[in-house]
């Protein structure tokens, strides 16, 4: 049992690949327990290798990740990288709230990859990271925790698609003040009236409320 929970410790580091996908990703979900359920389990102590397979569920707070199998390595410095991978018809997803927003970001590839010493997440084949409207589509996406960025391509392992491939990215940014707009009507147009004669600096008091 204490090597289970141990092991489930270590593990935490796989949910760290959603929480590197979203900026601004929920503060509190750091101090929360991690939770693994798989229905099966190996533990390689020399090579520091966890593996766990079959319909494999990891959450630690908001943070939800599922897939068929992950697979988690630490090198020499304590530095850890997880691998998770799906079925043919079921890729591996996950989903986090974003931080003081009703917003969460979710995403999915046939495979994804979390580097904790280069803080990156990468998203291989058929890639999808979706963030409150946004989202962004291609066959490999990489998430610089670092800097905020992303890098999409429409080919292989951050490579440009062939020509007559059809492979294309795909984005769709909704604008930022959406939100704003549709909650602020649109002030109507002051109705133009003729100055007085000789009294060209007077204003309006329509021009006035306008001010």
């Amino acid at each position: 049992m204490k090597h289970f929970l141990r092991l489930a410790a270590t593990a935490g580091i796989a949910c760290a690949m959603l929480a590197a996908a979203g900026a601004r990703a929920e503060k509190a979900d750091r101090d929360k327990p991690v939770t693994i359920e798989a229905d099966r389990v190996s533990v390689d102590d020399v090579k520091k290798v966890q593996t766990f397979e079959g319909n494999v569920q990891l959450v630690k707070g908001t943070l939800v990740i599922r897939a068929e199998r992950i697979v988690v390595t630490q090198d020499d410095d304590g530095y850890q990288r997880g691998v998770a991978t799906g079925s043919t018809s079921v890729p591996p997803r996950f989903r986090q709230k974003r931080e003081g927003l009703d917003e969460y970001v979710e995403g999915e590839g046939e495979r994804i990859e979390h580097d904790a010493r280069a803080e990156k997440t990468e998203f291989f084949n058929h890639a999808r990271v979706k963030s409150g409207l946004d989202e962004v589509r291609g066959q490999f996406i990489s998430y610089d925790a670092r800097t905020e960025k992303y890098f999409v391509t429409s080919g292989a392992n951050g490579t440009r698609a062939q020509p007559g491939s059809g492979e294309r990215v795909r984005a769709v940014i909704q604008p930022k003040n959406k939100d704003a707009a549709a909650a602020s009507p649109p002030r109507p147009a002051a109705a133009i009236v003729p100055l007085l004669k000789g009294e060209q600096n007077i204003t309006t008091p329509r021009q006035e409320a306008a001010q």
